[in-house]
């Protein structure tokens, strides 16, 4: 079986760096919840896209190291090992910023990777199964190519698109519980919270 993983917002945890950094540039108030969808609906309110955007630049470049693993997810990994399962990562993500300095993103994400995602120095991802596609569009087809059984992501329309291969299985990744109306709209696609309730749906 072959398992497909998205990894911003669904591997790693952003809440925390983006709160901070977003109080480091003075551009929310500090009692705003702390978390990522509250820093940038925040600065959407406030007419402050291009901030947002030059911020997403710097914490997924200059401030990566500040990036949390979701709970659960080691031990949800260890248990697919087990299984015999491949996992891979098909990521959309641009391989520089739209606005701010040049930061080479792909390359702070596979640092990331290296640093965080490993055991007794051994990564669980080889470099050949980790992909960053520039365009949703490619991550699509990389999806299909790979012929993933499962795949797992943080955005419905990834997993709701019409190139979303039917031959996979999609579980929505939904932490902060946003999305309980998309459950019901889509049949056939489950939507789980934590990364514990996927490794139970799987049987791991």
């Amino acid at each position: 079986m072959k398992i497909g993983l998205d990894f911003d917002n669904t591997i790693v945890n952003y809440d925390k760096i983006f709160y901070d950094v977003a109080v480091e540039w003075e551009i929310i108030p500090k009692h705003i919840p702390a978390n990522k969808l509250s820093v940038r609906n925040f600065l959407r309110e406030a007419d402050k896209e291009e901030r947002w955007t030059e911020m997403q630049g710097y914490v997924y470049g200059a401030r990566m190291d500040g990036a949390q693993l979701y709970s659960g997810l080691i031990n949800f990994i260890q248990q697919v090992k087990k299984a015999g399962y491949n996992l891979m990562i098909v990521s959309h993500k641009t391989p520089y910023p739209f606005l701010g300095p040049k930061y080479d993103l792909h390359a702070a994400a596979r640092k990331w990777i290296e640093k965080n995602i490993c055991t007794e120095n051994n990564s669980f991802f080889n470099a050949e199964n980790i992909f960053f596609e520039p365009t949703k569009e490619k991550k699509l087809e990389r999806i299909a190519q790979l012929k993933c059984d499962i795949f797992i992501d943080d955005l419905p329309e990834i997993i709701s698109s019409p190139n979303f291969p039917k031959s996979a299985s999609a579980i929505l990744f939904d932490p902060d519980n946003v999305h309980t109306s998309f459950a019901l709209q889509r049949s056939g696609i489950r939507v789980l919270s934590s990364w514990f309730e996927i490794q139970q749906e799987l049987g791991l």
